[in-house]
Formats: structure tokens, C-alpha cells, sequence
């Protein structure tokens, strides 16, 4: 069975809580079990993990490597757009990598308008809300079969 892992980024244990405008309601463990019951229709494992130590994010993407899983998604949240440590980490992967945000990026602030994880990234998806996460591991599996 293949394995994807999704990759929650800096303050996304505070989903459900944080800024409802923008986010919604739904908590992280909401997300999760949306996208384990979409990884079980689809016939693939998905694991996801949260951090919000930048060191810990990059440890984990390298464990991915080791462990070669089939597809990565990652929604990192604000280090979407600065950081080149993670973007660094994520270019050593060798599967699709789908990048995914709840929020429409392009419709934010300036500063959010621009990932540094875009060039390496097979594709990005957002604007969608909690539906982002399922249209991203549809897209992960999608390429993984490829």
C-alpha cells in the first residue's frame, strides 16, 4: 500500500480556533480524519504530522526519504514564505510533492502571494478551505501512479 504524509506547518494545532475567517473551524485532528478516510477510498496510508519547530519540520521531510514514501503534502504555513531551510529539505525528495493552503494565497497579503517552495513543487492548491487537503492527496496519488 502506498504511504503519503502530510506535512502541517507552524500554528496549525491551533486550527478551529485561529482566525475562522480565514480558516474555518475545523480542527487539525478534523483534517486528519478527513484525509485518512479519503486515503482509505483511495486504498493508500496517509500520515501526517505537526511541528512547529522549523528544525523538526526538516527532520521529518529527511525521515520521508528514508522511510520512501510515495508523495509528500504540505501546507507550512507562514514559513511558506521564507523558508529556505524546509524548501531545501523538500528538494532532496524524489515523489510529488503537492503544497497546500486553505486560504487563497494570491488573495492575502503581499507577502503571502509568494512560496518559496513553488519552483520545486509539483503543484500547489488553495483557496478551497478544508477541501484543500482532499483535492491535494488526490493530486499526491494522482502523480504518485504516474
Amino acid at each position: 500500500m502506498k504511504t503519503f504524509l502530510m506535512l502541517h506547518g507552524v500554528n496549525h494545532n491551533m486550527f478551529g480556533k485561529r482566525d475562522p475567517v480565514q480558516y474555518g473551524t475545523a480542527t487539525l485532528a478534523d483534517i486528519d480524519a478527513q484525509l485518512q478516510a479519503l486515503g482509505k477510498e483511495l486504498g493508500v496510508t496517509v500520515e501526517s504530522y505537526q511541528t512547529n519547530s522549523e528544525g523538526d519540520m526538516c527532520d521529518r521531510i529527511h525521515q520521508a526519504f528514508s522511510d520512501k514514501v510515495d508523495g509528500v503534502l504540505i501546507n507550512a504555513g507562514a514559513w511558506t514564505h521564507y523558508s529556505y531551510g524546509i524548501r531545501d529539505a523538500l528538494a532532496i525528495l524524489i515523489v510529488p510533492v503537492v503544497e497546500i493552503h486553505m486560504s487563497n494565497i494570491h488573495a492575502r497579503e503581499a507577502f503571502r502571494h509568494h512560496s518559496v517552495f513553488a519552483e520545486i513543487v509539483k503543484g500547489q492548491i488553495c483557496g478551497f478551505g478544508i477541501e484543500s487537503y482532499s483535492l491535494g492527496l488526490r493530486a499526491a496519488v494522482s502523480a504518485a501512479a504516474r
